[in-house]
């Protein structure tokens, strides 16, 4: 059962039904959103895998094009599934109650934040120091 209770910093305003109803929603839609642009990407992937990339009957510039299309296409599917995954996980850090605190430090990731990036897992502190890294 979905926890109505959502963590916030000691300076925001708890949330309210309707804010975290919109941010479940746009979870959800992108979730929808992110599985069909990946069927998508693997159909687009298997149209250019069997246009054949090995260059038989094709010029040099051919086999070029048709090698970067598929990299860039390759790129595409792991950024999708990487995104559907972080939206996964927080659908179920909703579910589970833990939406809103920090996986490093246990303290508040911030309203604002998870408005802006509701798949965020990490406060703003420890986003940065794990950037520096």
């Amino acid at each position: 059962m979905p926890k109505t209770t959502l963590a916030v910093r000691s300076d925001e305003t708890p949330w309210t039904t309707a804010e975290a109803t919109a941010v479940r929603e746009e979870l959800t839609e992108d979730l929808a959103r992110l599985k069909s642009e990946l069927v998508d990407s693997a159909r687009d992937l298997q149209d250019i895998l069997a246009g054949g990339v090995d260059g038989a009957g094709n010029d040099q510039a051919d086999v070029g094009s048709n090698s970067l299309e598929r990299d860039a296409e390759l790129s595409l599917a792991a950024n999708q599934r990487e995104l559907l995954l972080q939206t996964e996980k927080a659908l179920s850090r909703l579910d589970d109650g833990t939406y809103g605190v920090c996986e490093l430090c246990g303290e508040p990731i911030g309203k604002l934040r998870l408005m802006a990036f509701p798949r965020a897992t990490l406060c703003m502190d420890c986003k940065r120091r794990e950037e520096r890294r």
